[in-house]
């Protein structure tokens, strides 16, 4: 009974949020597409623009480009001098940020309805009339070098990450960090950036993404207004190498100092709008809310407590980018443990999945956490956008937000047990543990073990 009411519950909450939400699309003639979807809850509105332009398009000597050119973005064109931005979305009550991603770059505002076309003025106008100022790029490089020692060269787990990227992608650039490799960053020039702004920031490779209380016509209407003018741009699509199939495990270990070890483990897996057959992503994300969703999941119920062999233990996917991701798994040993042991457990609950069939209540539960999950994203303006900017740039409808709980229904456990089959196997593994190191010692540079390369 206590199940069936929270079942009625989200299908009643679904139901409010679907009629409060309803999606328009249209193409303006410099190729800006833009998609508004309604929702009159709150007088609030969420503008996204996204760039389809990320780390995966960064050639080699580069790499950081990307989100160098997001950072720049906010200091200002001849119109609105550096800072202007953000102190005028401020003065107007709204929130502002962006981010750079392998697959895209999006920046965002959320404000008060009336306050859209605010948004659109100054979006437009970074568009294409951005100073890139010589000055200005020579502070936030260094602002960019001091970021990538924060999260990666002073942190193990970051750099243990990028450790795994790097040997689990030989050729393709997923391999390389999203905010580069340090050499690049400190050869970067200004005029590298002002090339790759020129070349990719354009009308014809965006998507304006509008959610909130507006009505889709004076959306439209503001959209030709400001960005109209805005000329297209000639695209010459970035030439992306694919990545050869894996025929060995690959092996990364990162020593550094740390106080607890970790590993890393994942397979090359396809994602949505690429794989055949088309189900394979759904059964990914049932597997992976079958190992690592929730308290009652199989990680947490034998890894961390029954057998006690993990302090922690996940496992995440991500179905949606633009080009074949990874099925991750990951954790920390408990005390008097060793990774190698808890690598062999992870590896032994991948063949128990193998071996034995999901059985029903377990897929019912992973089903009812992703439905609650999608209604609860819905219920945010933000995430809404977020998903719409996404899947589009992502080369992916937004009709997969519509058909995403439908399509996880359906995986039944014969599927989950084929995706397992096909693809967690040792042979497409790649294995990549921190080994912690003495706080007082000199730093030691990632090694390959036999079957792996070498650090970068």
């Amino acid at each position: 009974m206590h199940r069936l009411r929270i079942i009625l519950g989200l299908l009643a909450l679904v139901s409010l949020v679907s009629a409060c939400s309803k999606t328009h699309e249209t193409t303006l003639g410099n190729g800006l597409k833009v998609i508004v979807q309604e929702d009159h809850r709150s007088p609030v509105v969420v503008s996204q623009i996204w760039y389809k332009i990320g780390g995966i398009d960064e050639p080699k000597g580069i790499t950081g480009v990307s989100h160098v050119l997001e950072h720049m973005m906010f200091k200002g064109t001849k119109k609105h001098p550096a800072g202007e931005f953000s102190r005028i979305i401020a003065e107007n009550g709204g929130r502002e940020n962006a981010f750079t991603s392998r697959d895209y770059t999006a920046y965002f505002q959320t404000l008060e309805k009336s306050r859209l076309p605010i948004a659109f003025e100054l979006e437009a106008d970074r568009m294409r009339n951005l100073t890139l100022d010589p000055k200005e790029f020579k502070k936030e490089i260094q602002v960019v070098m001091e970021e990538r020692r924060m999260r990666t060269e002073d942190k193990p787990e970051g750099k243990l990450f990028e450790q795994f990227n790097s040997t689990a992608y030989r050729v393709h650039p997923y391999g390389n960090p999203i905010i580069g490799w340090m050499e690049d960053l400190k050869g970067l020039t200004v005029d590298d950036v002002a090339k790759w702004y020129r070349r990719w920031y354009a009308p014809n490779n965006a998507t304006l993404v509008v959610v909130g209380d507006v009505e889709p016509k004076e959306v439209l209407a503001l959209a030709k207004k400001y960005f109209g003018p805005v000329p297209r741009q000639e695209l010459k699509p970035s030439n992306l190498p694919a990545e050869p199939p894996q025929t060995e495990t690959r092996r990364v270990v990162v020593k550094e100092p740390a106080t607890v070890p970790s590993i890393i483990l994942g397979y090359h897996v396809p994602v949505l709008g690429q794989a055949k057959p088309k189900w394979e992503p759904y059964a990914l994300e049932v597997l992976a809310g079958i190992l690592d969703g929730g308290k009652s999941a199989r990680f947490s119920t034998e890894l961390v407590r029954n057998l006690r062999i993990a302090s922690s233990a996940g496992a995440g996917y991500d179905a949606v980018s633009r080009a074949p991701s990874m099925f991750l798994l990951n954790g920390t040993p408990a005390n008097g443990h060793t990774t190698a042991q808890l690598e062999q457990a992870l590896l032994d609950q991948i063949e128990r999945v193998k071996k034995e069939p999901v059985n029903d209540d377990e897929l019912q539960r992973v089903k009812a956490q992703v439905t609650a999950s999608d209604v609860y994203k819905r219920d945010s303006v933000f995430y809404q956008a977020m998903e719409i900017g996404m899947l589009e740039s992502s080369g992916l409808s937004r009709e997969y937000v519509d058909e995403y709980v439908d399509r996880i229904n359906a995986i039944t456990a014969k599927q989950v047990r084929e995706v397992a089959e096909k693809y967690l196997v040792n042979s497409n593994l790649t294995v990549a543990v921190l080994e912690p190191q003495g706080f007082g010692k000199a730093r030691r540079t990632p090694r390959a073990i036999p079957g792996g390369i070498h650090g970068h």
